[in-house]
């Protein structure tokens, strides 16, 4: 069988490679290719699949047999036409033990774009827009037979933009990527329900409780997920952002004046280092494009190669295979540059955010790069061995067909290779694969699986405490009691934390617990716990003097879900301590206590924000006007007029400048269906004679009235 498929093999590179025209390179059979690999120093790659066993694979994942799963995406970039979907899902085998796979297993196949994986109860969570599905083999024949719609009515016209990316986080939430891209959604155990729109955000479920919602994004082909539950997202040109607040917050009223809630924490910006040149049709759309921006005086300027362009699959490094300095560094493919980025992750002290940075080692180079034009790492993936996959799409052309000018698109076949791909395993020097790693954790007792989270490798910790989750097996719960109290690995104690939570056996001590622990990462989800208990609230409140700057920022988040003197006096006290930070400003306004006019009067009575006019004071004084106008609440806005009004403030115009002009524009947002306000606020506008003074007297008149 194994002569038939490489003369099978060798035959579609022959007629692919005679196909090719002169302007671009044909494609190279596996080995030829695995010769083109520049990687790290100390490490080797080697081939662990190739077709015929995949083709265009986009993501891959092992179950808590170990068994590996594969989403072939061959339709890429044209949508199919219903009923002749061709994607699908296949199981690897390697029947030898040489590390190498030599079977595959259609475990589902006539996809319509299905993108990522996750397992779930002895089956499959299956991204495939406009659905996300779960599959199942019941009789046991490797294929397939039970198909349940778990969430339907999601973005499903562009291929490169559809729901995607599979991660099961710590806090027993599964995320998905959706590219902020719009959508109805509903459940498939409530299709009566109201839909949930979902323009502008990403998407978080759990199969535990039947919950699911919108949660900050938005991510593109590529999101993972650190150790303490903080999301990274891939996105074309910008290869790592990080979500720093998350949905439920900046949502909890619609006034916020164009909330910044997720960054790029790249230092480097879009610099990369290819090996290969840009093929012909990007070339010469740069060069277009880049005249087109001269001619009508752009400051742009677009890149061909050497800048990040197709960012894909960002993964945080998380098993015990690599050396420990690996740990927690991101890898990022880019399929237009053709290698595999690598960036040191670092929390900042002054912020509650993060830095990615490149190893000294990898100052003026990648971590992996192919002189093969047609290596595309689109995903990783990472298994119970610890080594890290890098997964290979393999086409001649990888770009929306959209995007590329009629003319350059003539001599362009965008499915050229999608009989192909490659799956490579990267691993250290030292390292020496056999045979497969068979954890078989499905038949575990439920005591190995409490003892399976104090494993290294993440991939374990994570496989372990989803099992518990699905069991439900509540004499678990001593024993995670148990290791949460005594376990010295904070990242051990979290998941034995969540695990309980998973099984509903989370209590106030726990949490209390959780709010003094040693570690920052544990404090903060102590912090975040405590939303639902109130007892805790004093606690979360005590946390905005953490020394960890993170905590201190998630108990500003926790604290504005309540409303009561305490909360106000301490987000009053955030603003001053934290105000100088963007952040902290948007924590504290996010909040329906932190934008009530209680507290500038807070900061007035302290005798310390309305001293000196400082920039930052300002910014925040016409946001959190902005946010009153935009309410449009009459009490609230004479309430901040007399403030602004008082002599301690209007000694200083600068004060009643930041104020009145925050509120003038959250006004006219809320008199936008308001013909009446509308035209007495702009007459307001109109009138040069008047000045700040004026300006206040004429809107206590209005709203006086």
């Amino acid at each position: 069988m194994n002569n038939i498929f490489t003369g099978k093999r060798l035959l579609i590179l022959f007629l692919l490679t005679v196909s090719c025209t002169g302007r671009y390179q044909g494609p190279l059979s596996p080995e030829e290719s695995l010769k083109t690999f520049e990687l790290r120093e100390g490490f080797k790659i080697e081939i662990f699949a190739a077709e015929p066993y995949v083709h265009d694979p986009v993501s891959m994942e092992f179950d808590e047999q170990g068994n590996a799963y594969v989403v072939n995406m061959p339709d890429y970039p044209f949508k199919p036409e219903a009923g002749k979907a061709k994607g699908s899902i296949v199981q690897l085998k390697d029947t030898n033990g040489d590390g190498r796979a030599d079977q595959s297993v259609i475990f589902s196949d006539s996809l319509m774009e299905a993108t990522s994986i996750l397992p779930w109860k002895g089956g499959l969570i299956v991204t495939t827009a406009p659905d996300i599905l779960y599959l199942k083999d019941t009789n046991g024949d490797g294929r397939a037979d039970s198909r349940e719609v778990l969430f339907s009515g999601f973005f499903d016209r562009n291929s490169e933009a559809q729901i995607t990316s599979l991660s099961l986080g710590v806090d027993n939430w599964i995320y998905a990527a959706n590219n902020g891209q719009p959508g109805e959604v509903i459940s498939g155990k409530e299709p009566n329900a109201s839909p949930l729109p979902m323009s502008g955000a990403d998407f978080r479920f759990r199969m535990d409780r039947n919950q699911f919602e919108r949660t900050t994004g938005a991510s593109q082909f590529g999101q993972t997920l650190d150790d303490y539950g903080n999301r990274f997202f891939t996105q074309n040109t910008l290869h790592i952002q990080h979500v720093v607040i998350p949905w439920r917050y900046w949502h909890r009223h619609p006034h916020l004046p164009s909330p910044v809630v997720v960054t790029n924490v790249s230092d480097h910006d879009l610099v990369m280092f290819q090996k290969t040149p840009p093929p012909y049709w990007r070339a010469e759309r740069t060069k277009r494009r880049n005249q087109e921006f001269k001619e009508h005086n752009l400051d742009r300027t677009e890149y061909a190669e050497d800048h990040f362009t197709g960012a894909s699959g960002g993964t945080i490094y998380t098993g015990d295979a690599f050396p420990k300095e690996y740990y927690g560094t991101v890898f990022t493919g880019d399929v237009a540059g053709n290698l595999v980025h690598r960036d040191i992750l670092s929390a900042l002290d002054d912020a509650p955010t993060f830095i990615a940075k490149r190893d000294d080692a990898e100052r003026d180079r990648e971590f992996l790069a192919s002189t093969d034009s047609w290596f595309r790492p689109d995903n990783f993936a990472q298994g119970p061995d610890g080594y890290l996959y890098v997964i290979d799409f393999y086409r001649q052309h990888i770009e929306t067909p959209v995007s590329v000018p009629d003319d350059l698109k003539k001599d362009m076949d965008f499915l050229n290779g999608s009989q192909l791909g490659r799956i490579y395993r990267i691993l250290p020097n030292n390292s020496q694969v056999t045979a497969n790693v068979s954890p078989d954790l499905k038949n575990k007792s439920t005591h190995e699986l409490v003892k399976l989270l104090n494993h290294p490798g993440r991939w374990w910790r994570l496989q372990a405490q989803r099992l518990l989750l699905e069991r439900q097996d509540l004499t678990a719960v001593p024993e995670l009691k148990a290791l949460f109290a005594q376990s010295e690995d904070p990242k051990v104690r979290l998941h034995a934390l969540y695990a309980l939570e998973g099984l509903n056996a989370l209590d106030v001590e726990l949490v209390r617990q959780a709010l003094n622990d040693s570690s920052p990462g544990l404090r903060e989800h102590g912090v975040i716990l405590s939303e639902r208990f109130p007892a805790c609230l004093t606690l979360a409140v005590e946390k905005i003097n953490d020394p960890a700057i993170r905590v201190a920022f998630q108990a500003t988040l926790t604290i504005g879900d309540f409303h009561s003197k305490q909360a106000i006096d301490a987000l009053a006290s955030v603003v001053e301590k934290y105000g100088k930070d963007a952040w902290f400003r948007t924590a504290v306004l996010s909040a329906d206590a932190g934008s009530s006019v209680d507290v500038l009067k807070m900061l007035q009575h302290k005798n310390f924000f309305f001293k000196q006019p400082d920039p930052w004071k300002l910014i925040f004084l016409g946001d959190f006007s902005y946010v009153i106008g935009s309410r449009n609440d009459k009490e609230q806005i004479i309430s901040l007029l007399d403030l602004l009004s008082q002599s301690d403030i209007a000694k200083e115009e600068k004060w009643q400048a930041a104020g009145v002009k925050g509120l003038m524009m959250g006004l006219k947002k809320s008199a936008a269906s308001n013909p009446i306000m509308k035209e007495a606020l702009q007459k307001m506008e109109a009138d040069s004679t008047r000045n700040i003074k004026g300006s206040i007297k004429d809107l206590m008149k209005l709203y006086s009235r």
